[in-house]
């Protein structure tokens, strides 16, 4: 089931994308085996049999904890990693197989935003190539108009053009941030994955980076894919969110709809746990247990281990992710009409 908006076929879509990370046996394990040792590969399910499809000029909200798999999801949507399971769609047509030149077009069209804006910035090149290398690389702008361009491309994100001649370090956390989304935007995407890109940022500088986002996107008809863990951020800037649980999708829904009343355990944990200012006598408790290793994900539904409500059905089966009302999904056996969550 394609988790998706209504309409024409989506900008960007993944169908049963699954990623999987294997780490060879060493040497020891290899020779362990030989005298009767049962050492097998590594295998990190970092991605399961995930559905996704994003409309043009949406703004999706992928939430999750740390290491449930939202961060490589971005970078399958994207280009930046291939799947080990499903294909990639792009307004409706597989990129599959696409001729080198055709795969290079499309790509320049997707573009990632890094959490760390220092980090992702190499401290070696000054800012007018670190954001007008690659147009010029791509044939987009002449070498010969780089600086005019880059001087463009930062007063569109709130940057003094005549710092371009500066290096990274010589910024601030903000002003490096606004320099990342400088250099997604000088090759003129259509969508942007923005993994945790402000999460790194002091509250004040996070609002002023997301109204930029905003902006950007009704400026430039922009399309993105927002991960973060927190929850005020995608309250503020998404239209629909998906929430991940251990590589799986287990609930999505117009934001307005999940936030005000969340169907899934885990959706319904996580809100209880962010808080809201209405809440504030509320007794604070953290979701049970920690989350499992994606080494040996558990059997049936991944969040069964913590789920206040699990059954014997959720430790045995996988829930399929089906329909719950207009534009939302869920992936629980309690939807099940004969759900008992008594019979534990």
């Amino acid at each position: 089931m394609t988790l998706r908006a209504s309409g024409d076929a989506p900008l960007v879509e993944c169908r049963g994308v699954s990623k999987r990370f294997v780490r060879p046996l060493d040497l020891a394990a290899r020779i362990a085996n030989r005298f009767g040792g049962d050492m097998r590969d590594e295998v990190v399910h970092a991605v399961d049999r995930v559905d996704l499809a994003i409309d043009a000029g949406e703004v999706v909200g992928l939430v999750g904890e740390s290491g449930c798999g939202k961060s490589t999801l971005g970078r399958l949507a994207v280009g930046l990693m291939e799947p080990s399971e499903g294909e990639r769609r792009w307004r409706g047509t597989s990129l599959a197989g696409l001729p080198p030149a055709a795969a290079r077009e499309l790509q320049l069209k997707m573009q990632m935003i890094f959490q760390d804006p220092y980090a992702s910035l190499n401290p070696r090149m000054r800012v007018v190539d670190i954001v007008g290398e690659a147009p010029v690389a791509h044939g987009l702008i002449r070498a010969h108009q780089q600086t005019e361009y880059v001087g463009l491309q930062l007063n569109r994100v709130g940057l003094d053009p005549t710092l371009m001649r500066r290096f990274p370090h010589q910024f601030s956390g903000g002003q490096r941030a606004r320099i990342g989304i400088a250099r997604a935007l000088a090759v003129k995407p259509e969508f942007l994955v923005c993994d945790e890109s402000v999460a790194a940022l002091d509250v004040s500088i996070q609002a002023q980076v997301l109204n930029l986002f905003m902006d950007l996107k009704a400026s430039l008809g922009l399309t993105y894919l927002f991960i973060s863990h927190d929850l005020g951020v995608v309250r503020h800037v998404a239209d629909r969110v998906v929430i991940m649980y251990l590589g799986r999708v287990v609930e999505s829904g117009p934001a307005v709809d999940l936030f005000a009343a969340p169907n899934h355990p885990y959706t319904q944990a996580l809100l209880a746990e962010a808080g809201s200012v209405e809440a504030r006598k509320r007794t604070f408790v953290p979701i049970r247990g920690e989350i499992p290793s994606p080494l040996a994900p558990p059997s049936g539904c991944h969040f069964h281990p913590r789920c206040p409500h699990a059954m014997p059905r959720c430790r045995a089966e996988a829930p399929p992710l089906a329909p719950i009302g207009p534009g939302r999904m869920s992936a629980c056996w309690l939807n099940e009409p004969d759900a008992d969550p008594a019979a534990q």
